[in-house]
């Protein structure tokens, strides 16, 4: 379901920025901002499966220590402690990405350009944090995975 809505979401940006005028546009401080938000959002859909794969591989990993002798399944436990975490980090990122895209409105104030430019201002902040959180996670995961 997220996939598909994910889809839809794409489809409606790429939809929304053609139309179709072949002749220069003046870009205002409101259409500058929307094309920030949505190169934030295209960075961030780009980890998803990256995220994803790594959610995986730490499950598998996860699996693998639980079936192991449980003397060393004690002395694995501050790994899998972090391989927890990381997954739990993982989670949240992904979780922080859906959120976003379920809220954020294109085309809210758009009769009100002041007021949409707070708006636009305030879903930039929060798809750059989005990818920061992606993009740490994912250097966890990464640092985890090699041990």
């Amino acid at each position: 379901m997220k996939l598909v809505l994910s889809a839809v979401f794409i489809f409606l940006l790429i939809a929304c920025n053609n139309s179709g005028d072949s002749g220069p546009a003046v870009k205002t401080k409101s259409d500058s901002l929307l094309d920030e938000v949505i190169q934030g959002h295209n960075v961030a859909m780009a980890k998803m499966s990256k995220i994803n794969t790594a959610k995986n591989n730490i499950q598998r990993v996860i699996d693998s220590i639980s079936k192991l002798p449980t003397d060393i399944q004690k002395k694995s436990l501050p790994y899998r402690m972090q391989l927890d975490s990381t997954f739990n980090r993982l989670t949240f990122a992904n979780y922080g990405m859906d959120k976003w895209m379920t809220e954020f409105n294109m085309d809210s104030f758009k009769n009100d350009k002041e007021e949409q430019i707070k708006y636009l201002e305030s879903e930039k902040l929060k798809i750059s944090r989005v990818n920061e959180i992606m993009a740490n996670s994912l250097q966890k995961a990464d640092s985890l995975l090699k041990k």
